[in-house]
């Protein structure tokens, strides 16, 4: 289940703030508990038990973390917690592409298993290890109550696709938190905003990408390749912004303040500051639990571009187990340390258009190699953007084509946010928060098309 469905707006939605709001003020985190499994339960049924497992089994040796004071049991025990977490996201996510390499290397010819990954867990993974790290690092005490802690790894708004959210950020509000009214009214808002970016922006985009790979990318026009690749870098970013913030605004309707997500990224002036603003939660992530505690950039410059490489490495293959992504990782990781060396400081002594045109250039043929299914088809799709091949393909739907891409350029910049927060609380802003629900809610009842691209990693 999605936040952006008739299923959950209408039936599980209501259903849940009714029993949360009508419960004792020491009960909602059972209630919220509860109502995320059975949240879960609706995608994914049969990883209920893997994921209740793995709250148990972190539960037990974070516990175990902070009751001991000896620092070999302590050190002992996040080995085991690492050990697990990883193992589990190795088996569920990496299994099969390991096999399948050492096939191809070797020719063993091993049976590649199938394993269907499980919803959020590299997202959910992710924040538990945070949140044991953390109690390792006496930065938090170890979470006395098993349902606490279970509400905090489970929550459903940030369960499935983030933000990913370290305990430190909620533990105020997991243990006392306001229950207003005007929470309810605060987080629809930008509960509306999120679905109508994931509903009206990304999912029309999205037939644009759809169409491109349809017509086959060694058949397509040059135009057409640009659209086609625009279409997605605009389709990615209100289908993963659009779900951060209606999770954000869930949360807020719950009585917790989540992380903002994105930045307007696509208003990147470099790889640098698109990185800042892209996935905010994530590349926080990366940086407090990986690049900090490899050292960072205090060992020397040296130390420093290989404690990057691995980040992006690592970064490439949290998004998928597959080669494009990897060398998507790898490709950033070029432009960073280009940045780093001298590519930076020549951009600021340059006009901000000409980064932002270079930014986004890098950005957009990041976004095909993540799309496509290999590196064979990204060769192709590139050699389609950058040759010269003519065709009347893109003439089709020009009209509908324009309007959603125009739309989407307008909407991704700075410039909206900064109009919509002058009228979100005043009568335009209720028409507004009105006609783009039932707009919403109108184009899901006609829906064919409805994906989330982040859903399942």
């Amino acid at each position: 289940m999605v936040f952006s469905s008739l299923v959950f707006i209408f039936r599980f939605l209501p259903v849940f703030l009714i029993a949360y709001y009508l419960v004792p003020g020491y009960w909602k985190n059972a209630v919220l508990l509860i109502g995320s499994i059975v949240f879960y339960a609706f995608g994914e049924p049969r990883y209920v038990f893997l994921i209740i497992s793995s709250v148990l089994v972190n539960y037990f040796l974070a516990k175990g973390i902070g009751r001991s004071t000896n620092r070999i049991s302590r050190r002992l025990l996040l080995t085991i917690d690492i050990i697990f977490n990883v193992g589990l996201l190795g088996i569920f996510k990496y299994l099969g592409f390991i096999v399948e390499n050492i096939n191809r290397i070797g020719g063993l010819g091993l049976k590649v298993p199938e394993i269907s990954l499980p919803l959020g867990i590299s997202f959910f993974t992710f924040q538990i290890m945070s949140y044991v790290i953390d109690v390792y690092k006496r930065r938090v005490p170890y979470d006395r109550s098993l349902i606490d802690l279970g509400t905090y790894i489970l929550m459903f708004p940030q369960l499935i696709a983030g933000p990913i959210v370290t305990y430190n950020e909620v533990a105020l509000d997991l243990k006392s938190r306001q229950r207003k009214l005007m929470d309810m009214e605060e987080g629809l808002k930008p509960f509306i905003i999120g679905l109508s970016m994931k509903v009206l922006l990304a999912n029309n985009l999205g037939t644009i990408w759809d169409n491109v790979g349809t017509a086959g990318y060694d058949n397509i026009s040059t135009p057409f390749a640009w659209i086609g690749a625009a279409a997605y870098t605009l389709q990615i970013y209100f289908d993963f912004a659009g779900y951060s913030l209606m999770a954000i605004g869930l949360g807020r309707m719950l009585g917790f303040t989540l992380p903002e997500n994105f930045n307007h990224p696509y208003a990147a002036v470099s790889i640098s500051d698109f990185w800042s603003r892209w996935h905010m939660t994530l590349t926080n992530w990366f940086r407090e639990y990986i690049y900090i505690p490899l050292g960072g950039n205090r060992k020397g410059a040296v130390r420093t571009y290989v404690n990057l490489l691995i980040i992006w490495f690592i970064t490439g293959l949290w998004h998928g187990a597959a080669w494009n992504f990897i060398f998507w990782g790898l490709y950033y990781f070029c432009f960073i340390a280009l940045e780093r060396l001298f590519l930076g400081k020549l951009l600021k002594k340059l006009p901000r258009f000409i980064g932002w045109i270079y930014s986004m250039l890098v950005v957009i043929i990041g976004w095909v190699m993540f799309a496509v299914n290999g590196m064979d088809e990204f060769m192709v799709y590139i050699t389609r953007m950058f040759g010269v091949y003519m065709g009347n393909d893109y003439l089709d739907h020009i009209i509908s084509v324009s309007i959603y891409l125009v739309a989407g350029a307008f909407f991704a910049t700075p410039l909206f946010m900064m109009i919509y927060r002058r009228i979100k609380d005043n009568v335009i802003g209720l028409v507004l928060h009105v006609v783009l629900f039932w707009a919403s809610v109108s184009a899901l009842v006609n829906a064919a098309y409805n994906p989330f691209l982040y859903f399942r990693f």
